[in-house]
Formats: C-alpha cells, structure tokens, sequence
C-alpha cells in the first residue's frame, strides 16, 4: 500500500502520449530523459520493497536447477569447462528446492499491483504493463552488467507499442467511416429499387400502346387490301365496257356507210335517163349482165368452197387486238401477283420477325422483372469519386449505365491496386503467361494511369520499329527489361499487367491486354492504325489550302472513297461522329485534325471510336454470313475445302494469299505446309465450327469487295 503513489506516477510518466510525428522512430534523447526519469521513480520504489537484494551477494541463483548454497560468478563465463562441470552438477541435484527470495518478493510485488489495477477502464490493458515495466526496470538496476542489453531490449518494445498505438488512433476514424459508407450503400440500393420498379411499370404501359397500334396498324392494312382488290376489280368492268362500246360503235359505222352506198346505187338506177334507152341495146345489156351474174355467182360459190371458214381480215385484227390486249393484262396481273407474292412472303417474314421479338422482349420483361433492381442515382457518386462532381461529369459523359458501373469498378479497383504493395507470384505453370512466371513476391510499383499508358504506347512504337518479329508476350517482357533493367522488369510486368486488366473502357489497355493474352492478333492494331494515318493523308491531300478545314461535302467523298464497301449510313454515322448533323449545310466546315487527337489518357476520339466499332461490327457480319453460308451449328465439324468454297462465294474478290493466311489461322496450318486447291490430303483437315470462327475473329478479317461481282463490259 505504501508503493500505491510512486506507482501512480511512474505510470503516468511512461504512459503519457507522445506527439504523432512523420517517422516511427523515437528520438535517443527523448528515450534518454524517459529513462532517467523513470530510474528516479523506480529507486524510490525500490525503497519500499524489504530486502530487495540479488540473492547470493551479487551473483545469480541458479533456482530451480540448483541448490540454494551453489552460485555462479559474476566474472565466469557460460562458455568455459568449469561452467559445464557446474551445469553438469546441478542437473544431478534433486528439484523441489525453494525459490530465491529476491524471485518471491518480485512476484508477490506484482501480484499486489495487478490487485491495485482497475481493469474496467479502456485503458486497462496499458495499465496491465506498467507493473511488468517496473520488475523489468529492477532487473536493470539490479544486475548492472546485463543492463546495456537489457535496456536495448526494452527501448525496442517501448519503440513498437508507441508505433502500434499510433496506427491504431489512425484507424479509429476509418472504423466510423466504413458503417456510414454501409448506411449510404443500403440506402442508395433501396432508392434503386424504387427507381427501377417505377420504370418497369413505364415500360408496361408503353408495350401495352405499342401492341394496340399495332393491331390498329393491321386493320387499317386489310382494310385498304380489300379496297385495292375492289377498286382493281372496277377497273377491269368498266375496261370491258368501254371495249364493248368501241367494238359496237365501229360496227355501227359500217352499216350506216352500207346503207348509204346503198342509198346512192337506188338514186342512180332511178335516174330518167335509164328508160329512154334503145330495148335492143337494154336486152343486150341486160344479156351481158346475166353473164357477169352467172360468172360472179360461180366466183362466189369457189370463194365460199375456198374461203368459207375463214375469218374476215376486220374480225381477225379485232381478235388479234382484243388477244393482245388480254396478253397485256395477263402479264400486267402476272406482274401483279409476283409483286404482291413478294409482298406477303416480306410480310410473313416481318410477321416472324415481329413474334420472335416479341417473344424475346416477352422473355426479357420475364427476366427484367425478376432480376431487376432500380435504376442508379449517378449523380450520387460525385463525393465519392476523387476529383469531385468535374471528374465524375468528365467520366460519365455519353455513358450509358453499363459503362458507368465500369467506370466505377475503375475507380475502387484502381483504389484497392494502390493499397497493394506486393503482388503474389503466378508460378510457372504452362497456363501462365511467359512474362509472368516467376515464384514469389513480386514490388507494386503504383504508377498513375497515365504512366502506365506512356508505357505501352512507348512499347508500340518500339514494336513497330523493330525488324525482327518475336512473340508479342516476349517482346513485352524484353522491352521492360531495356527500360527499367533486369531487377525490375518482374515487378513492372505485373503492376502493367494488374493495371490493364483493370481499366475495361481504356481502350489502348482493353486492345493491349487482348494481345498479350492472345485474344487478338497484333495485325489488328496494326492495320486499324495504318487505316486511320491513311485516312488522315486523304483529307489532307484534299485540303489545297492547307488550313485544316474540309467541309461536310468534301468529307462525304474522302470517306466514300476510302470505303468504297461501306453502305450510305455507315458513312452517315462517321460523318455524325466526326461533328455533322443532318440539319447542318453541307458548306459548315469541319477541323479535320481534330478527329484524330487523343486525350492524355490516351483515348481517342468519337470519329476513331467509331471506325473501330464499325470495324468489329463487319467482322461479325462477315463471319456471321460465312457460318449461314456453311449451314452447318457451331459443334459441327468443317473441312477446309468446304470453308475455302465458302469464302470464295461470299467474297469473290479475295485473292489467293490472303485466303491462304486465313485458312492457316483457322485450321491452324503452317502457309508452307497448306495444301494446294483439289489436292487429295485437303479433305483430311477437319476442325470443328466454333474454333475456326473464334481463330477467324482473333485475325484481321474483312471484306476485299461485294459479293456478287458486276459483269465486265
């Protein structure tokens, strides 16, 4: 009871907290006057303790091991034959000896100054220590030869404490922070909910207005169907009408002309002078016209034996007429069928079409209801994000949700990669890549994103320089080993690695991490660069003045002639990506160069963005029309004659190297090994459907001209 004050403040003296400063490290000096005055305290404390004196008259006792009579020698060393001798006798002494008085008092000591302590408090486990602080500090007063060690050791211990405490203030506020980053997660996943069930009921409603106007839309159809069919079927009455009455007023005409031929021979015959006539002349007239009668009646009779079954020449161009006519009308109703044919097998398509997306929108609403969350509030993550609500606009312009949870994914990932100050060795299996193999633990080097893109856009144009072709992943390894030296080139090789594999909207990483995992030939990249220099060249080459403007017009006929095989709306998106809009003049001049600019994170403009995604969409197509064409799943197999025949019918203008190189790739054949065209061993290579696809897609494929070739004149 009476060492309760000194106690009291030693612990105050030792406990007391140090400034935080910059290094862990304490300074001698300060350790230097703690010591002093804890060695101050301690000697008052000292007092207190009855007949605290090392046993033995300075030496140490040898409890339990020996008797209480046998002692070791300050001046003797642990090392000597004597000590052994000794050690050797006391393991030959029987245990059960008591302990040394010294030992007794420093127990019971502490014993009565854990019993003092009030382990309540928080600070319990600080105030645990300081009862063993002071028995060490009596060892170090107490046996004086051990204390340089033995206060090295402790100044060690006290250094570590200070530096755990510090770190453990330091996370208190994190601690906090992290149960109201979860209150506003819950809170943001709750607002979501409600966003998305509000947008699904929208969409309902709209589905239900668009089915209703599409029924509308059909009856309005067989309505005007059955109009047409009416109005056609008018058309030929009223034709055959207006030919009746033709047909019956040209028959009219020629009897009124009968009878007035007629009219005129009775005026003539009637005439007076006719009777006034000598009777000998008149009977021989008449004599003569009896003649003429009986020649022209058997004339009449041969005409009717000869002609009798024969057609008037007026009825027969009449008929010949009227066939014509019918012949017109039958090839004109035949081209009405074939149109009208064409019409419904378009709209039996479109039909199909319709109820296969209807079934797929169906589906997808099934899908959508059941999996469906609410739509993000984004504008929640401008605190969030560094670099504040500018940042976040920057990111998230012309993003659609999607993209946005990327972009997001981006920002904690690059987080947590900064955080890592070790990456753990992949081994050196044969599924690691060879620029990662490697056993152990590899330096974090935590470049920015814009390092790391500085980085492999150096390593582009080395690769593009070089003349020997060695595999992309080994190119990459060696190029980091020139650039930060053999020591490094691991660790560089995995930060990179980490960091392209992050970052899925960059698109020099996602292209960069595709070749190097073997996703995609370099070619691609290649070509895609040689594509957007050339194109560049061309406006450049139409642009007299040298100033950098080209208008719309002159853009138009840059892009048709760079790209003959694209269609007019592919031109139209590139020239909307580039800045013209369909209200615009074709007058309004456009800053060629600054399609072709990048931003410092290496992105590219939306013309470039453009090109590339036009570019992936025609591979696609192209492939798609290659496995229509073959007509065969995907788990089928295929020969390489038959994908040969089939390249050749869907792009006639593809020459023979580049079909050799992708019928190579796609079978996996050496060009030097390829057999020729209708060789015997050609049917042997068989690969099954999805693997050559998936090789085709990895390659730089495209269409060399149309399908159907235009006849030569």
């Amino acid at each position: 009871m009476a060492s309760s004050t000194p106690r009291s403040s030693g612990f105050a003296t030792t406990t007391r907290r140090q400034p935080r400063r910059s290094r862990v490290t304490i300074d001698e000096s300060f350790l230097a006057e703690t010591n002093n005055i804890q060695k101050c305290k301690l000697s008052q404390k000292r007092k207190t303790l009855p007949l605290c004196q090392p046993s033995m008259g300075g030496h140490l006792s040898p409890w339990p091991t020996h008797t209480s009579g046998q002692t070791i020698l300050c001046n003797r060393k642990p090392c000597s034959d004597d000590y052994r001798r000794r050690a050797g006798s006391w393991q030959q002494q029987p245990l059960g000896i008591a302990k040394p008085r010294y030992l007794e008092q420093l127990e019971n000591y502490l014993r009565k100054e854990l019993l003092l302590l009030d382990l309540g408090t928080d600070s319990a486990q600080e105030l645990r220590l300081q009862p063993y602080r002071e028995i060490f500090e009596f060892f170090i007063e107490d046996f004086r030869s051990y204390k340089p060690l033995l206060s090295s050791i402790k100044n060690a211990y006290e250094t570590m404490l200070a530096h755990q405490r510090e770190k453990i203030q330091a996370l208190e506020p994190l601690k906090a922070k992290l149960v109201t980053v979860k209150e506003e997660c819950n809170e943001r996943i709750l607002a979501m909910r409600a966003e998305e069930r509000a947008e699904i009921s929208v969409l309902k409603k709209e589905k239900m207005n668009l089915l209703k106007l599409i029924d509308k839309k059909n009856e309005e159809k067989i309505s005007l169907q059955s109009e047409v069919t009416k109005l056609r079927k008018n058309l030929a009455e009223e034709y055959l009408r207006y030919l009746t009455e033709r047909d019956a007023r040209k028959i009219l005409i020629a009897d009124l002309n009968e009878l007035r031929y007629q009219r005129e021979d009775m005026s003539l015959a009637q005439s007076p002078g006719i009777w006034g006539e000598d009777p000998v002349k008149l009977t021989l007239a008449l004599k003569m016209t009896r003649q003429d009668l009986a020649r022209t009646q058997m004339e009449l009779n041969t005409m009717k034996a000869n002609f009798g079954d024969v057609v008037p020449r007026r009825d027969f161009e009449m008929q010949e007429k009227t066939n014509k006519d019918l012949q017109e009308q039958l090839d004109s109703l035949r081209d009405d069928y074939e149109e009208v044919r064409k019409e419904h097998e378009i709209l039996l398509q479109l039909h199909m079409s319709t109820v296969k997306e209807r079934d797929q929108f169906y589906s997808e609403l099934q899908e959508i209801q059941r999996t469906s969350t609410p739509r993000p509030n984004w504008t929640r993550c401008e605190g969030v994000v560094a670099g504040g609500p500018d940042r976040w606009h920057m990111l998230a312009q012309g993003k659609n949700s999607d993209q946005l949870v990327d972009v997001l994914l981006e920002e904690i990932g690059e987080g947590l990669l900064r955080e890592k100050d070790f990456f753990p060795g992949l081994g050196y299996e044969e599924s690691v890549p060879t620029f990662l193999r490697f056993d152990g633990v590899v330096e974090n080097k935590k470049p920015t994103k814009k390092d790391v893109i500085n980085i492999l856009k150096d390593a582009w144009k080395e690769r593009l320089a070089e003349e020997q072709k060695e595999e992309f992943p080994d190119f990459f390894f060696n190029f980091l080993e020139r650039r930060f030296g053999r020591a490094d080139a691991m660790a560089w090789a995995y930060t990179i690695f980490e960091n392209i594999k992050l970052f899925h909207s960059n698109e020099i990483m996602t292209q960069f991490y595709a070749i190097l995992m073997e996703k995609m030939s370099e070619s691609v990249y290649i070509k895609q660069k040689e594509t957007v220099t050339q194109l560049l060249k061309e406006m450049t080459n139409v642009d007299s003045q040298n100033e950098g403007l080209l208008s719309m017009e002159q853009l138009s006929t840059v892009l048709k002639s760079s790209f003959p095989l694209k269609k007019e709306e592919k031109i139209q998106e590139l020239m909307e990506a580039g800045g013209w809009h369909p209200n615009s003049s074709n007058a309004d001049l456009l800053s060629y160069p600054s399609l072709f600019t990048e931003d410092e994170e290496g992105q590219s403009m939306p013309f470039v963005q453009k090109l590339w995604e036009q570019y992936m969409d025609e591979k696609d197509e192209y492939l798609q029309e290659l496995k229509q064409e073959l007509g065969l799943e995907l788990h089928d197999e295929v020969t390489l004659p038959k994908v040969r025949e089939t390249l050749m019918i869907i792009d006639p203008s593809l020459d023979k190297q580049t079909l050799n190189s992708y019928l190579s790739q796609a079978f996996q054949v050496p060009l030097t090994e390829l057999p020729e065209e209708n060789e015997e061993k050609e049917a042997d290579i068989v690969m099954q459907l999805q693997t050559v696809l998936e090789r085709l897609h990895m390659i730089d494929i495209r269409r060399r001209g149309p399908r159907e070739q235009e006849p030569t004149s």
